[in-house]
């Protein structure tokens, strides 16, 4: 039996630090050789330095950019035009073949908007794993951004946790989210090695889970729960395998296990 894709989650912050990103896209043409990858990325610092350019402002809403119909040029531009293609000039430059997609190419995934206080920001839906798995079939690696589109067309913005979410749940997928923080961290700033949804909650109510590793850790949660498997927060200093070993980072469990062990 082949083993599980995986698929790795990376925050845009990736693209200002080229050493961990060129150190990472050769961890990925490693685990390649043995399983099949996919990348999905946001780009947050990118599009702040574009609408700052731009004189644009914008507004987080527990953890989730405000994004009116008019910024949406300006964040495709930033996710699917720049962040991307930077992605894939450095998987170029570690030997690998990628493709840069968005969330809406081969109807992989489908969209809506959530709410009208959040303008044209989405929620996505696995759909069709078709492209996906011809893609991987032939060694190319997908990098795929999280712009989408609903129905009628309309551009949207998607966070990219829940965008690596939803991508791992139509390739049935391991799931890992990488960012520049070690893991999911206690008051103290130690690392949990694990979390169940219980204790999820209860960090979230007291104030320890806040904002962005909010949403990283609800599509976190929600993931595990969908694939019955645990999902990995880590650093993308850290190698995937280190990861998945669970000799660093922090396991996400679907239900409640033996949880809370500090490093």
């Amino acid at each position: 039996m082949m083993p599980h894709p995986i698929v790795i989650k990376v925050g845009g912050a990736l693209l200002d630090d080229e050493k961990a990103a060129r150190q990472l896209m050769t961890q990925i043409k490693a685990l390649q050789k043995r399983r099949a990858v996919a990348v999905v990325h946001g780009g947050g610092p990118l599009v702040e330095t574009m609408m700052t350019g731009m004189g644009l402002t914008s507004e987080k809403v527990d953890g989730l950019r405000v994004t009116p119909d008019a910024h949406m040029p300006v964040v495709c531009g930033a996710l699917a035009g720049s962040a991307n293609k930077q992605l894939c000039a450095l998987a170029i430059g570690a030997g690998m073949t990628p493709t840069g997609l968005s969330l809406m190419d081969g109807n992989m995934i489908s969209c809506q908007a959530i709410s009208n206080q959040l303008g044209a920001v989405g929620q996505a839906t696995p759909n069709s794993s078709v492209l996906l798995e011809l893609l991987i079939k032939e060694q190319f690696l997908p990098v795929i951004s999280s712009i989408g589109c609903d129905d009628n067309g309309r551009l949207l913005n998607i966070n990219a946790d829940q965008a690596a979410t939803a991508i791992a749940q139509l390739l049935g997928a391991e799931l890992l989210f990488l960012s520049n923080v070690e893991g999911v961290l206690d008051e103290l700033g130690q690392r949990f090695t694990t979390l169940d949804a219980m204790q999820l909650a209860t960090l979230s109510q007291s104030g320890v889970i806040t904002d962005g590793m909010k949403v990283k850790t609800d599509a976190a949660l929600q993931a595990a729960t969908e694939l019955h498997r645990a999902v990995f927060i880590g650093s993308w200093h850290a190698a995937p395998e280190d990861l998945l070993n669970a000799t660093t980072g922090t396991q996400i469990q679907p239900e409640a296990t033996k949880a809370g062990e500090i490093s």
